[in-house]
């Protein structure tokens, strides 16, 4: 089975990562998609996610990471993916992702399968991450070291 995890990554977090691994073991090939939307301000460059995201799956091999622009339906028929992957961390996230999975259901036929976050991460989103870093807070164990690295540059590991 060939999937796609789409999201923004803006910055990967230990989370995301999370839901990476265990959805590598289910397939054969999983594609981590990173989101180029031109209507909303990021973080960090799409070049930088990338290679976040690239130096914290380099140890899974059938992990391939990637950019896109557009819907996810027409990037799983491009890569002739069999359905996205999605994480929820809570209630919250149930509503919304359900929604997502319906309409991409209804748009290409392509099937979403929800892994539930580990509990240790429930509470964890980019956004919140970069608020913390941006304050001065200790994000070490919320996100891969080369993501640390990324939020602090100045600082060692």
């Amino acid at each position: 089975m060939k999937a796609i995890y789409p999201g923004s990554f803006d910055p990967i977090t230990n989370g995301h990562l999370d839901i990476i691994q265990r959805a590598a073991h289910l397939c054969t090939e999983l594609i981590v998609a990173v989101l180029q939307n031109s209507e909303k301000q990021s973080y960090f460059l799409i070049e930088e996610r990338l290679d976040m995201i690239k130096k914290a799956t380099q140890n899974l091999k059938n992990v391939r990471v990637r950019s896109f622009e557009g819907l996810s339906v027409e990037l799983c028929r491009e890569e002739k993916a069999d359905c996205l992957i999605r994480g929820m961390r809570d209630i919250g996230d149930f509503r919304f992702e359900w929604e997502a999975a319906q309409l991409n259901k209804n748009l290409g036929s392509i099937e979403t399968l929800f892994l539930m976050t580990n509990t240790q991460y429930a509470f964890l989103s980019s956004s919140r991450v970069r608020e913390i870093a941006r304050l001065g807070g200790n994000v070490a164990h919320w996100v891969p070291e080369s993501t640390h690295k990324y939020l602090f540059p100045s600082k060692e590991g």
